[in-house]
């Protein structure tokens, strides 16, 4: 806001006009504000953050995958049938299968990688977020979610900073979200279902869910997501969820007209 108000000023001293102030808002938005909320990370610290996010997405799937005591042959599959949907190249999808075993393992410390994934992203909301994401969608894979599932995606949840709340809240959207995959509509309770993806009810005005709206697609927009370390290869499923959001948009202001 500190951009937008300098810009304002700067314009009205300039033209002495409204003109100047809503000119020097705007461009004092896009120069200065923008330059705050998207840090150039250099190459090098980037790749590093690509490759952790990398690692603790895959090893967490494995870890969550056993998180009932075994993994059965379907849980494999549809990790397996995931990869794919995810764009992977050969090289990646070698190595993330890899490191889906090693999560399996008895002596894999989740709490330990966790760890060094929040050394990356402790200052990056949406680069934690898109983990759980990965996370829940691949334990929501098989069309239900077991209380071993859901617990420990509860410690992880609490790990990365959400909250209780913050953690249901974000399992109810991820649920509704998925029911408008390949714009597919959730059928005749569909409108009740775009309501439970962004977040909202019907009670809210049409600016309150507009703004719940553009959050969302702020949180999954991929240049974003990329800038902040996410694996080019793995922009997929942000891509996705913003036309799975942006469905459940469309549906709720067509109800509302």
């Amino acid at each position: 806001m500190s951009g937008m108000i300098f810009g304002a000023v700067i314009g009205y001293l300039l033209l002495h006009s409204l003109l100047g102030v809503v000119g020097g808002a705007l461009l004092g938005y896009f120069f200065i504000e923008q330059r705050i909320t998207r840090p150039n990370i250099p190459r090098e610290e980037l790749e590093r953050i690509q490759a952790i996010f990398f690692n603790t997405v895959f090893m967490m799937l494995g870890y969550v995958a056993k998180a009932d005591g075994h993994i059965s042959e379907n849980e494999i599959k549809l990790t397996e049938t995931y990869m794919e949907k995810m764009g992977l190249t050969a090289e990646h999808k070698r190595e993330a299968i890899r490191l889906f075993k090693l999560g399996t393992e008895s002596d894999f410390n989740s709490q330990a990688q966790l760890k060094v994934f929040m050394g990356v992203a402790h200052h990056s909301p949406n680069l934690r977020q898109m983990l759980l994401v990965y996370l829940v969608n691949v334990a929501m894979a098989d069309g239900s979610l077991g209380s071993d599932e859901v617990r420990i995606l509860r410690e992880v949840a609490s790990t990365l900073g959400f909250s209780r709340i913050a953690f249901e809240q974000l399992l109810q959207m991820i649920g509704a979200q998925n029911s408008f995959a390949g714009n597919q509509q959730a059928g005749a309770n569909d409108v009740a279902v775009a309501y439970q993806a962004l977040g909202v009810t019907k009670d809210n005005s049409d600016a309150e869910i507009k703004k719940a709206y553009r959050k969302l697609m702020s949180q999954y927009h991929p240049d974003k997501l990329i800038g902040q370390g996410l694996p080019d290869d793995m922009i997929k499923a942000a891509t996705e969820r913003s036309q799975e959001i942006q469905a459940a948009y469309d549906v709720i202001t067509k109800s509302r007209i």
